[in-house]
């Protein structure tokens, strides 16, 4: 059984990483600067090759530590790209996986050490390779996602207000959103917490800050509960 093996073509295997991020205003995605050939000196995903004792999780988190510091990070496996050309440098397959941070929770030093810069999703430079191809997947999973269940609270501060979260969805889902019609779907989910707290910078009379009720939304989810904005 060996020896069968020994016969069959190798591969390399990679895990390429979409970070997002939400600076307020924004849906942002976080690139480095390649330090090495093929493509040196282009923008990239931050990626790496898995390794013997890993599993494709472990080397996702490994991965993702490397570039911002944080532990526990929300992420999901995307899609694998295995075009046979994709890699100039050798037979490569790509396993793509997507994950939400709170861009204030990032390691700043981290970022120097990669040359890591945050994008606008609308605003992307040219990428190597696939990597564009696995932005726009990850873009239309998230969007998916969002709709369906609320991911996005990780892109936010646990504290956050309601045009906070407005903008983030505007900023998900790439459309302008009635403010009104907006606070109504979202009171009537009863799945946040209304703080006596107030963000102060907003406004004179300042806004109420909100935070995501994680074990209400979970106990409607078993009752059959469907999360849909």
């Amino acid at each position: 059984m060996v020896q069968k093996y020994q016969l069959e073509d190798k591969v390399l295997l990679a895990v390429d990483c979409i970070i997002f991020g939400f600076d307020e205003e924004d849906l942002k995605i976080l690139l480095i600067k390649r330090n090495f050939e093929p493509e040196k000196g282009k923008w990239s995903l931050m990626g790496g090759f898995l390794k013997r004792h890993e599993n494709l999780n472990i080397a996702a988190n490994r991965i993702l530590y490397q570039l911002t510091g944080i532990e526990q990070i929300y992420m999901e496996q995307l899609y694998a790209f295995s075009e046979v050309d994709r890699d100039p440098a050798e037979r490569t397959i790509s396993v793509a996986y997507f994950a939400l941070i709170n861009i204030k929770e990032h390691d700043k030093a981290l970022i120097d050490k990669y040359s890591a810069k945050w994008f606008s999703v609308t605003e992307l430079p040219e990428l190597i390779f696939d990597h564009s191809e696995m932005i726009t997947k990850a873009i239309k999973r998230l969007r998916y996602k969002t709709s369906k269940k609320p991911i996005g609270f990780e892109l936010l501060p646990k504290k956050f207000t309601m045009r906070q979260l407005q903008k983030l969805y505007e900023s998900i889902l790439g459309e302008k959103l009635d403010k009104r019609n907006f606070i109504n779907k979202i009171n009537a989910l009863d799945i946040l917490i209304k703080l006596e707290e107030k963000d102060m910078n907003s406004s004179r009379k300042g806004s109420f800050l909100y935070q995501f009720d994680a074990e209400k939304y979970q106990q409607k989810v078993e009752e059959g509960f469907s999360f849909k904005l």
